[in-house]
């Protein structure tokens, strides 16, 4: 058995990638060299150190369990290790006695009991005839129930071609073409329309110029954003550029000024600026005819993690030094800070009219804040976890206005945010949620865990009305335009589209 430094530091790399610590996992790569080490990221499975890791433990549980002779120990009756435990000789030798005190304790009472009766023989088979029939119809009944539910295969179509993990897909806002960025540094553009009995994929690569020739850059791709009429993608990477792209996958310009990672991007409606926010504590607007920089802004004292415009030249900015700006284009300071949260700040949003901004944080609470007071109007405690980001639903006329919130904590919470009350927690994810979207009508809501699956509810009554389980972790889940197709992005490079459609 051979065990390198590289090994090790990569998978410890992909953990931090795959837990959502995407800055963590930046500073960690830099000073252990990831880039230059020479395994292939493609070949590693989603939770690769998770794995090697519960195999270490059952393979000490197993130790406990076996005799110097090779006979088993019953151990069933003793707890499961924790992971700290099984690291601790004391803890692992004092849980063997303890299982070999149990197994003389459990002889010595069998070889009584089997000198009389068991006058309760009977009773006991026909509880147990009766427990197990019972458990037989519950397991029916929820069959029946989850049926109705799963989304069927032939409705799911697997897109394949990515060769590391799909970070971000996003829907063009005028027809059925999907955008996906991913590890292998490259974004696609997935052609879904009526026509076409396979989807067409697009590849975007991104490379650098080194030694006079284009080179890939080797980089994640893990924001992009299409403008307002579907004509042009923007997309943000790890090498520090972000850049303009056509429907026909030809590179209309490339922007070049942050020093770092790109952690997030966003067109403005008007559709002639680009907001960006990265890793050197800066956010820039761009301007998106010329591909030039209209003005950077070096307000927070570390990485800038999240943005989103309030209007055409008015926006906020998040970051992991606890604090929200909002700037205007022209202004040379912040026209408002938010502060607050007492551990970094994940995501931000603003709701559709632009009067409220919402922010969700690792100190396991979300904020509603308002232009018009230096303190925030709800602070809303419930998650038990960090909040890794939030969507606000689209204005209708037939609803009222909610705010959905993604947990590391595996649950999803739906806010009236008028009274600031949670008006439903959607607990049927087994990992943490990466992703919420609404449809466009507001009616329903997907979410994208680590546990594959996506899930669809209905945000009136909190139920469950579509599941669809995939083969890697989700990352990100999103709408068309029409409401009926829902695309996701999975840690195994996969890229999913549902047809939600009767």
């Amino acid at each position: 058995m051979s065990i390198s430094s590289d090994e090790v530091n990569f998978l410890v790399y992909r953990y931090l990638q795959e837990s959502g610590f995407s800055h963590s996992a930046f500073t960690f790569g830099i000073e252990s060299h990831i880039s230059q080490s020479n395994i292939n990221g493609a070949l590693v499975p989603p939770a690769a150190l998770i794995s090697i890791i519960q195999k270490g433990l059952q393979y000490v549980e197993a130790e406990i369990s076996i005799n110097e002779d090779g006979s088993v120990i019953d151990n069933r009756t003793l707890d499961s290790l924790s992971l700290i435990d099984a690291v601790m000789p004391d803890v692992v030798s004092s849980r063997k006695t303890e299982a070999l005190t149990k197994q003389a304790q459990s002889n010595a009472q069998n070889s009584s009991t089997r000198e009389g009766t068991n006058a309760n023989g009977d009773d006991a088979q026909v509880n147990s005839l009766q427990a197990n029939h019972t458990q037989q119809q519950q397991q029916q009944e929820s069959m029946e129930i989850d049926g109705g539910v799963e989304i069927p295969a032939n409705k799911a179509t697997v897109l394949r071609g990515h060769e590391s993990e799909v970070f971000i897909c996003a829907w063009n806002p005028c027809n059925d073409r999907l955008a996906s960025g991913s590890g292998d540094s490259t974004a696609r553009i997935w052609n879904l329309t009526e026509n076409s009995n396979s989807p067409h994929q697009l590849v975007l690569r991104h490379c650098i110029r080194e030694g006079g020739q284009d080179v890939p850059s080797n980089k994640d791709v893990t924001s992009l954003d299409w403008n307002c009429d579907g004509s042009l993608l923007a997309t943000g990477s790890y090498d520090g550029y972000a850049r303009i792209w056509s429907t026909e996958g030809r590179l209309v310009s490339t922007l070049g000024q942050h020093k770092g990672p790109i952690f997030a991007l966003k067109w403005n409606k008007k559709g002639n600026y680009i907001l960006s926010a990265g890793v050197d504590k800066t956010t820039i607007i761009w301007d998106a005819q010329s591909g030039e920089c209209k003005q950077q802004f070096p307000f927070h004292s570390a990485p800038a993690l999240d943005v989103d415009w309030q209007s055409n030249q008015c926006f906020a900015s998040c970051s992991t030094d606890q604090c929200i700006h909002v700037c205007k284009l022209g202004s040379d300071r912040p026209i408002k800070t938010f502060q607050g949260h007492t551990n970094e700040v994940n995501a931000i949003k603003w709701d559709p009219t632009g009067a409220m901004l919402a922010s969700c944080s690792d100190d396991m609470t979300l904020k509603i804040w308002s232009m018009k007071q230096e303190t925030c109007v709800h602070d809303l405690q419930a998650h038990s976890k960090e909040i890794y980001t939030i969507k606000w639903s689209p204005t209708n006329p037939n609803t009222s206005l909610m705010l959905a919130s993604a947990s590391f904590d595996s649950t999803v919470r739906l806010w009236d945010v008028d009274r600031g009350l949670c008006i439903h927690t959607l607990t049927r994810h087994q990992e943490p949620v990466y992703s919420v979207a609404f449809s466009p009508d507001g009616k329903y809501l997907a979410s994208g865990s680590f546990d594959k699956c996506v899930h669809i509810w209905s945000t009136q009554t909190g139920s469950l009305v579509h599941s669809y389980r995939g083969t890697g972790g989700i990352f990100e889940v999103c709408w068309n335009s029409r409401g009926d197709k829902v695309g996701a992005s999975a840690s195994d490079g996969s890229v999913c589209v549902l047809d939600l459609r009767k």
